[in-house]
């Protein structure tokens, strides 16, 4: 069992930075009405707010570099995804630390959404 929520871990991982990544408007289709985002401190609540958040972030383009991904069962079949890595952003030379948190609810279709979400840059 451990693999698998492991597994499923680096699978959410992966498509969540791709979407962030390449297409941002769609992280939407992550989120419910209940979703809650706590962005540097300010916390967001719902698809639309989180949605808007994300995609008026003061950049257009980056790329997240996956450092460490680990995951944890929890309550009827949730899985907490623990991850940090750094983003690199056009022309800017050096990265930017991040650490993010997601917690996963399972869907009737075997999928899974974001109900909770916490997103820190890392200084120093």
């Amino acid at each position: 069992m451990e693999e698998q929520i492991d597994l499923v871990g680096k699978a959410f991982a992966d498509h969540y930075y791709h979407l962030f990544d390449n297409d941002r408007p769609a992280l939407s289709s992550l989120y419910k009405p209940s979703s809650m985002l706590t962005f540097e401190g300010h916390k967001i609540q719902g698809v639309e707010d989180i949605t808007a958040k994300l995609t008026s972030l003061p950049f257009d383009q980056c790329r997240h570099v996956i450092s460490t991904i680990d995951s944890q069962p929890s309550f009827s079949g949730g899985i907490v995804v623990f991850i940090s890595g750094s983003l690199q952003l056009p022309g800017e030379e050096h990265h930017l630390r991040f650490s993010q948190m997601f917690h996963l609810i399972p869907m009737l279709e075997g999928n899974f959404y974001v109900q909770n979400d916490i997103f820190r840059l890392n200084y120093g």
